[in-house]
């Protein structure tokens, strides 16, 4: 063994010692054990007093004249006695006014126990300033303080927060020359211990066993000065003013060193001493230290109890030694020493650490088992281990285990359960949880906000409301501002930010004022979402009610700010923090670099990443990608490559966006090999993403190496790089051009499975497609002019258009449906896309009843619907249909256009009517040659996007 450390952060230091080894004190005939307590040879339980004591506290108990009640006993009652009614009593207040009437007694002889008694109470409530009166009468009445006293009052005013002035008691020890006690001495070293002050405890310990007390460096000398302005009656100014002044004092002469009665080296003799020391050194890391006080605690012949071997069982496990720890139980059971639940409670949370379960659950059984009870450590532990690991049958066991036994469950588990349901989609069991148990008791705020926590962080804002909108009392329950903090954020995370902000203005209203965090939460909330006033006005409303922003919500704001391009705003936040004391960190430069890189500000960008330099901030790979972000946006070839070689040199390289910028630029500048080197690279790395992938494309397909353009875009596909918009249409554009129309709209086809929606530059490749596939020019015109314009269901008469005429007829007529199930005010390029779905498929019954209802709507046909109709005719055979419309294109009824003779003479064809085909195509050179009929329109393969983007109500996806 050479590894230990202390049990845990929660063992008490006032153990119950199951071997009397512990060295005991006797005034007025009671004992006072090691830990300075009051030991009564009966129960507490006032029916088990022997004489008259369980009379006289049931009649305090029932009646507020104190003074007529006592006035019965006049005389009667033993100093022991005496001390039992004071301890029983369950207010402070009752404590003094019992005291004053023993006090006021003939017979009384004032003593030191019944004074501990009145200051441990007077301490525990923190009555400062009677405790300070209590201890002036204590010296009046002659009676001095004991190392019992002193050691209670160190305990006591540790236990409520007041470390310094607890250690400033040892000053007023050694002022009255009393030497500390073993008891003292290890309730200080406790107190060190408890406040991670390990080396003090240490040397502390160390003086104590070689005589001396010493003061220095625990800090005491910056206590005693009276600091202006602060309450006079407070703790700090009793010990430093009257305490030193109150009071008698024991005549030096009376007075005897402890090393005068010793030897050279006091050593414990008290097993609680060892366990103290041992947890000290456990704590601190010295473990040898800590092994060698257990090996001394052996020598020494003080025999160690349950609680030092818990803390070497808990010292070897935390350590990697387990099965030492199982070695120590072993012994431990050898020595006659029964474990206690809290050995099985640190086997069993050893166990889960190291991920045997079933090894914990033994444990678990094992107490029962063993005749022993689970405590509330115990059940917390168990079900904290089985939620985490989301056995809910074990879970449910255990609790049912609880209910059957009357254990209710601890409001810590609660909100650990409720996660574990949640997590896992039982929100019903989760809802009669938390009601069932609410029912049994009202919780603290910090559990209720955990329960809501769980709820806000799968975005489950009604589940989350109900708890914070419970039906209570509020004037019982007022809830505390982590409530609404975790409320704030459960909105926040659903995007719910009015409501956020509501329940924010609803706060003081409620009694409850908010504090830095909520601010913080709110602003950064805000900021997030998008909603840059409401952040800014928070933001100011946050510094006029005294708290400063945190640095992050500074940064929160200004990265908001950059994001929606409002980078002059960012650069105002920017400002405004500066003003406020509160340093930029390299995120919000970061930000601001990155805000006008995006804004295309090089000069700016290089101003700001410049400040960040002179503050001392090394520029990290954030920054730098912002700036070659920048010179990529204007084109500065040179630049960006020096500080993408620079980032080279750091560790991990640059990033993906840093490369894609340096892939975008070298595209630009048409500069193949440098681009396809880092391509090459990022592909190497798994790097490669789909704007690496769409870069290499365009640079391909513009430099006219289509083949090569098109491996990438499958590749892309391969490698399942389609994820948005823009990696599809840099695929759909290779195949365009390249002629591979069906595969063109079969992957639009995917496109929209996938519920990608398509935008401008997906329309412009799909007119290319419709031109390219043979689609007359004037129908073409007609769908891009409604596209352009922005008419309702353009899109989609686009997209059934373009699957028509690859032939995917299937997808057309499914797609035709989303539009054709509007009853009214459908245009004239909606019919008409319609007419060519149905009759292109094969039906061209519906392709007429279509033509039909456009009449019947009021829409006359134009030339595509001629176009549509005549080819419709043609598939039917009716040849009358086909001669109607020749007819008004002879007569000039129709404008005379080179499209619709195009679509006589193939209707004629598919009516076998190869005569009449023939006529009109003789008719249709001749008309040529004197009218000079309008040419088709050129193709053209630029599939840059549009200026104007598509919104969202202008395509509607059909599946």
């Amino acid at each position: 063994m050479t590894t230990l450390s202390w049990v845990s952060a929660n063992s008490c230091f006032f153990c119950k010692q199951k071997n009397p080894t512990t060295e005991t004190r006797v005034y007025l005939g009671f004992k006072l054990n090691c830990h300075s307590k009051l030991v009564y040879s009966s129960t507490r339980n006032k029916n088990k007093y022997g004489g008259s004591l369980p009379s006289i506290l049931r009649a305090l108990d029932t009646e507020d004249e104190i003074d007529e009640t006592m006035n019965a006993w006049v005389g009667k009652l033993s100093p022991k006695e005496q001390t039992v009614i004071l301890k029983e009593q369950k207010t402070w207040g009752r404590v003094l006014r019992v005291f004053k009437w023993m006090k006021s007694q003939n017979d009384y002889v004032p003593n030191v126990i019944h004074y501990n008694v009145v200051l441990r109470v007077l301490g525990r409530a923190q009555k400062w300033d009677e405790l300070r009166l209590c201890w002036i009468e204590m010296a009046r009445d002659g009676v001095f303080p004991s190392n019992n006293t002193y050691g209670m009052l160190v305990d006591v005013y540790a236990k409520t927060g007041l470390v310094k002035e607890a250690l400033l008691w040892l000053k007023h020890m050694k002022q009255r020359n009393v030497f500390p006690d073993e008891v003292t001495m290890n309730t200080v070293v406790r107190v060190l211990k408890d406040v991670g002050e390990f080396e003090r405890g240490d040397k502390f310990f160390k003086n104590w066993c070689n005589g001396k007390v010493e003061l220095d460096g625990l800090e005491l000398d910056s206590i005693d000065d009276f600091e202006l302005g602060l309450d006079p009656f407070s703790p700090k100014h009793f010990l430093s003013t009257e305490l030193f002044k109150a009071g008698g004092r024991v005549s030096p002469s009376k007075l005897v060193s402890p090393m005068e009665t010793e030897s050279s080296v006091r050593k414990p003799r008290l097993a609680a001493t060892y366990n103290t020391l041992i947890d000290l050194y456990g704590k601190a890391g010295r473990l040898k230290d800590a092994s060698n006080a257990f090996s001394e605690m052996l020598k020494s012949g003080v025999a160690p109890d349950t609680v030092t071997f818990n803390t070497m069982i808990y010292t070897c496990g935390t350590h990697g030694l387990l099965s030492e720890g199982e070695i120590l139980l072993t012994r431990m059971e050898e020595k006659g020493i029964s474990p206690d639940t809290k050995t099985y409670n640190i086997f069993l949370s050893l166990y889960a650490d190291q991920g045997n379960i079933d090894a914990a659950l033994m444990c678990y059984k094992k107490i029962r088992k063993v005749g022993l009870f689970p405590d509330v450590v115990t059940h917390r532990a168990v079900l904290r281990i089985l939620c985490e690991r989301n056995m809910v049958s074990e879970v449910e066991s255990v609790l049912e285990e609880m209910e059957k036994s009357g254990v209710p469950i601890d409001e810590h588990s609660l909100p650990v359960i409720i996660r574990m349901y949640t997590y896992l989609g039982m929100l019903d069991r989760a809802k009669v949880l938390f009601e069932n148990r609410s029912i049994e008791g009202g919780f603290s705020s910090k559990t209720y906000a955990a329960i809501i926590d769980v709820y806000a962080e799968k975005g489950l804002h009604t589940e989350a409301e109900a708890v914070f909108f419970r039906k209570m009392d509020s004037l019982v329950h007022k809830k505390d501002v982590i409530e609404f903090n975790v409320m704030i954020k459960a909105y926040g995370i659903s995007k719910l930010y009015n409501r956020a902000i509501s329940l924010f203005r609803s706060m003081r209203s409620n009694g409850t004022w908010p504090d830095e965090c909520t601010y913080n939460s709110l602003v950064q909330m805000l900021s997030n979402g998008g909603l840059m006033d409401h952040a800014r006005e928070f933001l100011a409303e946050m510094q006029d009610a005294g708290f400063k922003p945190h640095c992050s919500t500074f940064s929160a704001v200004i990265a908001g700010c950059t994001r929606l391009g409002q980078v002059s705003d960012a650069v105002d936040v920017y400002k405004e923090m500066i003003s406020v004391g509160v340093k930029p960190n390299e995120v919000v430069y970061g930000s601001l670099i990155n805000g006008f890189a995006d804004a295309g500000m090089v000069e700016e960008a290089l101003n700001y990443f410049h400040y960040m330099e002179e503050v001392g901030i090394s520029a990290n790979q954030i920054v730098l990608t912002s700036l070659i972000k920048a010179y990529s946006k204007v084109g500065c070839l040179e630049e960006a490559q020096k500080l993408y070689g620079n980032m080279m040199n750091m560790e991990g390289g640059p990033d993906i966006v840093a490369s894609n910028s340096m892939l975008t630029l070298y595209a630009d500048h048409g500069i193949l090999g440098e681009a396809k080197l880092i391509f090459d690279k990022l592909k190497e790395n798994g790097q490669a993403d789909g704007v690496s992938f769409v870069t290499m494309t365009h640079l391909y397909k513009n430099m006219g190496m289509i083949d090569k353009a098109i491996d990438i875009s499958q590749e892309m596909q391969e490698s399942d790089m389609l994820k948005d918009c823009a990696s599809f249409n840099a695929v759909l554009a290779s195949y365009a051009t390249n002629g591979q129309l069906r595969e063109c709209t079969e992957l639009l086809l995917q496109m929209i499975a996938r519920k990608v929606s398509p935008d401008a530059g997906t329309f412009k490749i799909m007119f290319t497609v419709l031109k390219k596939a043979g689609a007359p020019p004037e129908a073409v015109n007609q769908l891009e002019s409604s596209y352009r314009e922005g008419k309702p269901y353009a899109g989609e008469a686009v997209i059934t258009s373009t699957f028509s005429i690859v032939g995917l007829h299937a997808f057309a007529l499914e797609c035709c449906k989303s539009f054709m199930k509007v009853e009214t005010g459908l245009d004239s390029f909606a019919y008409n896309a319609a007419i060519y779905a149905y009759g292109s498929s094969g039906k061209v019954d519906k392709a007429l009843t279509i033509f039909m209802r456009m009449q019947d709507e009021g829409l006359e046909p134009d030339l595509v619907t001629y176009i549509y109709l005549v080819g419709c005719y043609g598939k039917a055979g009716m040849v009358g249909g086909i001669k109607r419309i020749y007819s008004k294109l002879t007569y000039e009824e129709i404008e005379p256009n080179e499209s619709l003779f195009t679509a006589i003479i193939n209707a004629y064809k598919d009516a076998n009517r190869n005569d009449l085909a023939e006529l009109v195509s003789q008719e249709m050179r001749f008309a040529i040659d004197t009218r000079d009929l309008p040419e088709s329109e050129t193709e053209e393969d630029d599939f840059s996007d549009y200026s104007e983007p598509l919104e969202p109500e202008d395509f509607v996806a059909p599946y």
